[in-house]
Parts: C-alpha cells; structure tokens; sequence
C-alpha cells in the first residue's frame, strides 16, 4: 500500500502520531566509478578543492540532516546518529559511500541514510569533475533498517 496517497489519491504527509517511537536504524550505501587518475588523485590528496573524502563526509552528514526539506513528505527527524564510511575500489576504480542514520523516534530513518550517501558521492563528483566530468554514480540503495513495527529489513545479499 503506497501510505502517501489518501482515499481520493491526493498526496499527503503520513500521520505518525499514533506510532511507537523507536530506536530506528538505516544504513544505505552507493558508488562512483571513476577513471584510475583521479581515484589517484583523490588517494594522494592532490585535488584542487582538497580533502575529497573529508568534505564529502561533512556533506553526507550535513545532507542527511536537510532530507526533509528535500523530499516533500518525509517528516523532519531528530538524528541521534550520523556515520559516513568511505571504501576505495582500487580494482573498478570506484569510492563506495555507506551511511548510518539513527534517531529515536515516531518514523523511519531510511531517506536520511539514502540521501546521506547520494550527497556524499555527489560531493566526490563535484570535487573532482574538472578531471573527470565522466564519473558515474549508481547503485544507490538501502541496506537495512531496524525499529518500528516492522522490525529488520535487510537488503538481499549482492550478485
């Protein structure tokens, strides 16, 4: 059942309010493919704007806290916890961004996860794109999520 549409099929904010708050918990995660040179680059720390990886944590983070006023009908949600990880893929060449978004709380936290990741990998983009404007980021998707009357969701296993 898609719960953002109401009876008539007019979209709407889902009501909450009579939900459990919840030690909720979303990791989702994405990557970037690159060319060898400016996985290089970003390794060494020689890109022009700097530290790759380091502001594009920062941004993930600050991202993940602004999902709602991205995303027209999710609710506004007090983070608790934000963790953003970074692997390289030195074989693809490829960064794989994966993000953590806890709060307690009435909702989910599965957008918060999502859009910290795809702001992290956009910001990786952003910082490298006079070297290689052909980067490609893909496979942006949820891993899991805990809490509320769901429970567990785990994502199947890649391959």
């Amino acid at each position: 059942m898609l719960t953002h549409f109401d009876a008539q099929g007019q979209a709407h904010m889902v009501d909450v309010g009579e939900k459990s708050e919840t030690h909720r918990v979303a990791i989702a995660t994405g990557r970037i493919v690159m060319q060898p040179a400016t996985l290089a680059r970003i390794l060494e720390g020689s890109a022009k704007k700097g530290d790759v990886l380091g502001v594009a944590r920062i941004a993930a983070i600050q991202g993940s806290k602004r999902t709602a006023e991205l995303i027209p009908l999710c609710h506004p949600v007090p983070l608790t916890r934000v963790a953003v990880e970074f692997t390289i893929d030195e074989t693809t060449p490829a960064v794989e961004c994966t993000a953590t978004a806890e709060c307690f709380g009435r909702t989910g936290v599965e957008m918060e996860a999502l859009t910290a990741a795809t702001v992290g990998l956009l910001t990786v983009y952003d910082m490298c794109k006079a070297i290689d404007r052909g980067m490609c980021i893909e496979s942006v998707r949820l891993l899991e999520k805990r809490g509320g009357k769901s429970g567990l969701w785990q994502a199947p296993a890649a391959g």
